[in-house]
């Protein structure tokens, strides 16, 4: 038994390289309103350590803390993304439960209790569909971006 903690302990402390992609709010907590601890500069390499959310704890020369994970390029400072083969592969499925890549948007902090309540708002759907294209307009932006319709068997 010590010896399994032994030989995961380095894959649980792994950090990911991260660097900033612009100056960024440290946050005591992953949260918008949560008290700011330091500025970070914008470029500034530092370790990802956790993620929450639209949130990154992070650990810099400025000290430990949160985040948001779209100011951060993930990888070493000017360093490409690169695809993973091997060992590194496992690893990022164990860290993200995919092959690594991480996608996120629309984060506005629900959780799982929030979303158990949550009630259809039918005065906001009405609101969404005054937004949807008539068939006339789609049809003339489509010609203008001289696409052409193609028939599409249905998926069963």
């Amino acid at each position: 038994m010590r010896l399994l903690v032994l030989l995961l302990f380095p894959v649980l402390a792994w950090a990911e390289p991260a660097t900033t992609i612009r100056q960024v709010e440290l946050k005591k907590a992953p949260a918008a309103d949560a008290e700011t601890i330091g500025q970070i500069a914008e470029n500034t390499a530092l370790d990802a350590l956790e993620r929450k959310g639209g949130w990154t704890r992070v650990k810099s020369a400025s000290g430990e803390g949160w985040v948001r994970m779209l100011a951060l390029r993930f990888g070493g400072p000017g360093e490409a993304k690169k695809g993973d083969s091997g060992v590194s592969k496992l690893f990022n499925v164990a860290r993200t439960g995919s092959s690594g890549t991480t996608v996120t948007t629309g984060v506005r902090g629900l959780d799982p209790e929030m979303l158990a309540k949550a009630q259809p708002n039918p005065a906001e759907l009405a609101k969404m569909e005054q937004f949807a294209a008539t068939p006339d307009a789609a049809a003339g932006f489509a010609a203008k971006g001289k696409l052409k319709a193609h028939q599409v068997e249905e998926i069963k």
